[in-house]
This record gives structure tokens, C-alpha cells and sequence, in this order.
């Protein structure tokens, strides 16, 4: 890669770079800050699904823990990606990056005591992982944003290096948490397995205390009257046809609301999220000529280009799907499958970060420049086309996988690394890119809005797991799937393979006729 190179002369001016800047010293604080904390969330959410199955919900019939448990598990990751979006708002309104996750990792320390210390409680075991849910969700958008905060003009082409380093040591703990608390769990119990992180938990929240003199703290902006959300809010208000699909969308969530007794509040609150935004959105979208005049032609544009954004997330939802299950489903599987006795299920979830640490640098070095050889330049959108197609194909293989173990074959759970394989590649291709892309498509005033939208596209892409496992409970359902040769879980393994590669399709139909903007900040 070609690297701008800076007059000598220049260094050291107002608004330029010094080349000799060095890295602030209070990152360390929030670099060790992260990785405790990664530990801690991995380390808790690995073990999850196997502590309810073999512990929490043996007082439920066999056949039903397996799909009580991933139900608890997927519940509890729409907390997590949804409550980014109260973290946020509390930061940029209120008390700041710093003191929002401060306070927050305090709460998330009460919830990993809880696990802890109500292992056999069930309502405290479940209110840990609310207050959990609360406390990783809060601090994730405030997080990385509180690392840029730490830099300026004069070094801010060093803050790569702390991003690289910031996205390592994430999959660093959870490398070491992944393989670590499962064998906590077994030898050790689950007063161990969940003290262990509840530990790091709190370690991580006294590295981040033990910098607070040193940190940059920039102070909660004031409320801008261009936002997106006034700017959505006056296009509704602005034309019948903004009402009209609002009133739809209010209507659709009322309905959603009315079939808690039958889907649960869970499923229930997330559609009516869904319809909101959906038919919200349409409103606005066909209502901002109406105001221009009222706000900036900038603050416009950058609504919608939020709302073509919108578009692509939901397509992304599928991937999502997908992608958390391993930490569920694919933990499920595993336990039919022949290991080492001292090997636990969910250890092989340590391959995925292992596999992020090693596809990054390879996909950099060697496969894009390769292919850019040959003519093909992979863009953001066709690399996250292929990441949503990568991931069906991973379902395929465990699909092919429990067919075989459905039919009385026992195999070695080492033939798990071929998917894992498929799926870490396209979380690579869609995780990663995906951010990125989003940030580049939207103005300054509207990254916010962004980082929002994306984390509840993870929140959606869990919710279509919890509305198949609940359809799988309708003897319907369950006498068509056996008229399919297929045992359930095995059908909806396939299921959710055919969802990510309609998923890969259509996105990349409308990528190919998507308006690609740059709204990256000038030099």
C-alpha cells in the first residue's frame, strides 16, 4: 500500500500530523480495559447454553431443555445489541463516553455476580443476565468511540494501530475465554465458570478507573436540531402519506403486542420494533422533499442515505441468524459428537476468533491483492454478498452433519472445523466490511444513527431464530417436516441455510444498483 509521506518541515503545525506523535498513554487503560472485558462477556456467553441444558432447566422434560435453552440464549443477545442504543443516547445527551461506561460496567460486574452466586435460582440467574444484557449493550457503541476521542489532529494517523490492536485483543479474550471457562464449568462448577469473568469483569472496570485523570473527555454535545430523528419526525408530520404508513406501523405494533400470550413479550416487542421502523421509514423516505427548506440539504441527504443503509441491514439480519447459533445450536450438536474426554462442546468455539486472527491478515495480503490481479476488485458490497453466502454454506455442511447423526452415526467432532471455517470467512467478510461500509455512507451528523441500525440488525437477526424455534412447536409444523424425511433440527439447519443464500441473492441485486457515496472526512 502506498503511504502518503509528510514534509519534515510541516510536522508539529496546527491540524497536521506529527509523524513522530507517539500513541497516547491512557490507551492502555482502555485497551486492558477491553480485553478483561471481552474475557469476561465470551467467557459467560460460551458456557451459556450448556450450563442451562446440563444445570438450570433440569427441571423441564429432556426433550424440551434444548429448546428452552436457546431460547434463553437468543433472548439474551437482543438485550445485548439492544441496549446500544440507550448507552448511546445516555452518553451524547447526558453524562459522557467515560461516566456512561463506568457506571455500566458496575452494573454489569452485579450481573455476573448474580450468575455467580444464584447458579441455581432461576429468576436471579435470569436477572444477571438482564443486568448483563444492560451493561455490555450500554458501553458498546460508547467504547470505541471513547478510543477516538483520546486522539487529535496531531496523531490521528496512529489511531489505526490502536483500532488494529483494539480488534485483536477483542478476539484475544475471547480466544482464551472460549477454550478456559468450559473446563471451569466441568471441573470446577459454575460458581467458578461464572466467578471467573465476574473477575475480569471487575478488573476491567478498575483499569478503566485507574485512568480517569488521563483520559480526553469530551463533554455530551447539545441536542441538534438536524438529527435524524427531528429530521424523520417533521418528514411524517409533513405529508398524508408519512401519517398514513406511521399510523400503520403503530397499528402493526399494537397487533404485535396483542399476541404476547401466543409469541411471548420478547417476540412480540421486536416485531413491533420491525414494523415501526419498516413502515416509518417508507414514510419518511417518500415525505423528505417535503421539508427541504427546513432542514439543510446536507441533513437530508443524510437521511436518506440512513434509510438506503436500512435497506442493506435488513438483508443482513439473515447472516446474523446464522452466526449466533454457533454459540447455541452448533454447541448442541457437538455434544453428540465423539471428543478427547477432557474436550467440552463449547470449547470449539475458540476456533472462531483463532480463524478472525488468521483470515484478516490473509484476506489483506493475500486473497484481495490476489484477486485484484486477476481483475476483480472486491468491493465492501460484494465482499458482504459472499459473507451472507459463505455462512449458508456453513449450515449445509452441519445440516449434512446432523442427518448422519440423526441416523445412530457417531463422529469426531473435529469434522465441526469445516464449518466453523465457512462461517468465520463470512463473518469476516460481513462484520467487519459491514461497518465500515456503513460509516463511509453516512455524514458525520448521522454515524450515530448508523451504529444504532447496525447493532439491531443483530437484535432482528436473533429474533428470526427465536420465531423459528417457536414455529417448530406447532404440530403442523412438526408433521411437515416430518413428511420431509428430516428430523427438526435438521430441517431448520437447512432452513436457515436456504434464508442466508435468498439473503446473499437479493443483496446482491440491489448492491448492484446501490448509489455508493463517500462520506469519509477530508484530510
Amino acid at each position: 500500500m502506498k503511504q502518503d509521506v509528510m514534509d519534515p518541515a510541516l510536522a508539529g503545525q496546527p491540524g497536521l500530523p506529527d509523524p513522530k506523535a507517539p500513541i497516547p498513554r491512557q490507551i492502555r487503560y482502555i485497551i486492558g480495559n477491553e480485553g478483561c472485558e471481552r474475557f469476561s462477556f465470551y467467557g459467560m456467553r460460551n458456557i451459556l447454553t450448556m450450563f442451562l441444558v446440563s444445570s438450570l432447566l433440569l427441571y423441564l422434560p429432556e426433550a424440551d431443555r434444548e429448546h428452552t435453552a436457546k431460547d434463553v440464549f437468543h433472548t439474551f443477545v437482543i438485550g445485548v445489541y439492544f441496549f446500544p442504543l440507550l448507552g448511546g443516547w445516555v452518553a451524547d445527551r447526558f453524562f459522557g463516553k467515560y461516566n456512561t461506561i463506568f457506571w455500566l460496567s458496575l452494573v454489569y460486574c452485579v450481573g455476573q455476580a448474580c450468575l455467580a452466586v444464584f447458579f441455581s435460582n432461576r429468576l436471579a440467574f435470569y436477572f444477571g443476565l438482564g443486568l448483563i444484557a444492560l451493561g455490555s449493550g450500554g458501553i458498546k457503541p460508547c467504547v470505541a468511540a471513547f478510543v477516538g476521542d483520546q486522539f487529535d489532529q496531531s496523531n490521528k494517523h496512529r489511531a489505526k494501530v490502536v483500532f488494529d490492536a483494539f480488534y485483536w485483543i477483542i478476539n484475544f479474550g475471547s480466544l482464551f475465554a472460549s477454550f478456559l471457562t468450559p473446563l471451569f464449568l466441568r471441573y470446577l462448577g459454575p460458581a467458578v465458570a461464572f466467578g471467573v469473568p465476574g473477575a475480569l469483569m471487575f478488573i476491567s472496570t478498575v483499569i478503566l478507573w485507574l485512568g480517569r485523570r488521563q483520559y480526553v473527555m469530551v463533554p455530551p454535545a447539545p441536542p441538534n436540531p438536524h438529527s435524524f430523528l427531528r429530521v424523520s419526525r417533521d418528514a411524517i408530520a409533513s405529508g398524508m402519506s408519512g401519517k398514513i404508513l406511521a399510523t400503520v406501523g403503530a397499528l402493526t405494533a399494537i397487533v404485535s403486542f396483542l399476541l404476547i400470550p401466543k409469541l411471548g413479550f420478547v417476540i412480540a416487542a421486536c416485531l413491533a420494533l420491525v414494523a415501526v421502523i419498516a413502515f416509518g421509514g417508507l414514510g419518511v423516505w417518500l415525505q423528505l422533499g417535503a421539508i427541504r427548506g427546513k432542514h439543510p440539504d446536507d441533513a437530508i441527504e443524510g437521511v436518506r442515505s440512513v434509510l438506503r443503509v436500512l435497506v442493506l441491514f435488513a438483508l443482513v439480519t439473515p447472516f446474523w441468524s446464522l452466526f449466533d447459533q454457533k454459540a447455541s445450536t452448533w454447541v448442541l450438536q457437538a455434544n453428540a459428537m465423539s471428543k478427547p474426554s477432557w474436550f467440552q462442546s463449547s470449547q470449539m468455539q475458540a476456533l472462531n476468533p483463532a480463524l478472525v486472527m488468521l483470515l484478516i491478515p490473509f484476506n489483506n495480503l493475500v486473497l484481495y491483492p490476489s484477486l485484484r490481479r486477476v481483475g476483480y476488485e472486491v468491493t465492501a458490497l460484494r465482499r458482504m454478498t459472499a459473507g451472507i453466502a459463505f455462512s449458508g454454506v456453513s449450515w449445509i455442511v452441519v445440516g449434512l452433519m446432523q442427518v448422519v447423526l440423526d441416523r445412530g452415526s457417531v463422529f469426531t467432532i473435529t469434522w465441526q472445523v469445516l464449518p466453523y471455517a465457512f462461517l468465520t470467512f463470512g463473518e469476516v467478510l460481513v462484520s467487519a466490511t459491514g461497518l465500515e461500509f456503513a460509516y463511509s455512507q453516512a455524514p458525520p451528523a448521522m454515524k450515530g444513527a448508523i451504529m444504532a441500525f447496525w447493532n439491531l440488525s443483530v437484535t432482528i437477526g436473533n429474533l428470526w431464530v427465536l420465531v423459528v424455534n417457536a414455529g417448530v412447536q406447532n404440530q403442523g409444523v412438526i408433521d411437515f417436516i416430518k413428511s420431509s424425511g428430516f428430523g427438526v433440527t435438521a430441517f431448520q439447519m437447512f432452513f436457515f441455510a436456504v434464508f442466508a443464500f435468498v439473503a446473499a441473492l437479493v443483496f446482491g441485486l440491489v448492491a448492484r444498483s446501490y448509489p455508493v457515496a463517500d462520506h469519509y472526512r477530508k484530510a
